[in-house]
């Protein structure tokens, strides 16, 4: 797995259909309409993107526009989707804080799946200004730039997010990936023995320390943490290690 699909695992996880307090006490009346329209954004997204877009028209502000960004997501029209939510969260007349760093946090992570690396870092960017104590969206905010192979700020961003959780795994890989790209091989390697010794079991950690050896000539080491990954990890995780340990066969 390259450094750049690593930092996009959890994007490509994400989906838009989690409902927010701060967007049905902006519909006021049309609460009932939002919880609808948001349902059905998940189960039927085709009929929640009609019904978000006339009510858009008939003035739904920003509950149908977080609707239309959510059908739109599950539609997989991603671009379209960032577009939406990050017109949804700009109008800071209309929402609390908390709710617009949601949706610039949703918008940011449509535009990752989307491609568009330089439009997530502007809206991850964008929640950040709001809640600069957020660990996850320094995260985020590394993933838009590792999308554009920009290694140095990715680094720069999870210094951040570990100067206030520095007791994440997740974190210490995503890091040891952009050293890895940046070849600062040395300190790839404390971060992983880091998560590790936090999370010994660690999937993420077990294969990314199995790329970083490969990548330095030990192939019986990286062999046997995909091996041990794919022991311990389920889902993309263990496809992962599976794929990199039929690599190393002759």
């Amino acid at each position: 797995m390259s450094g750049a699909n690593l930092f996009l695992l959890r994007a490509a996880a994400l989906g838009l259909c989690l409902l927010f307090p701060a967007a049905a006490r902006a519909a006021s009346s049309n609460s009932v309409h939002y919880h609808r329209c948001m349902a059905d954004a998940v189960i039927n997204p085709q009929a929640a993107l009609a019904d978000a877009e006339g009510w858009a028209r008939a003035g739904g502000g920003v509950p149908a526009e977080h609707c239309a960004g959510s059908a739109l997501f599950n539609l997989k029209r991603y671009a379209d989707a960032g577009k939406r939510l990050d017109r949804a969260a700009g109008n800071p007349a209309k929402l609390d804080a908390a709710f617009r760093v949601a949706l610039f946090e949703q918008a940011g992570n449509a535009w990752l799946v989307a491609g568009d690396g330089a439009r997530a870092v502007q809206s991850f960017s964008a929640a950040l200004a709001l809640s600069p104590g957020d660990a996850d969206l320094f995260a985020d905010l590394a993933r838009g730039h590792a999308m554009r192979r920009n290694w140095h700020e990715v680094v720069l961003d999870l210094n951040a997010a570990l100067q206030l959780s520095p007791r994440r795994p997740d974190l210490l890989v995503l890091r040891a990936s952009a050293r890895r790209a940046l070849k600062s091989y040395r300190e790839a390697h404390l971060d992983l023995e880091a998560a590790l010794k936090i999370k010994p079991d660690d999937g993420n950690a077990l294969v990314e320390r199995g790329l970083l050896r490969r990548q330095l000539g030990d192939i019986g080491g990286a062999r046997r943490d995909f091996q041990a990954a794919l022991k311990t990890a389920t889902g993309a995780i263990a496809a992962d290690a599976k794929a990199n340990l039929e690599d190393l066969s002759p």
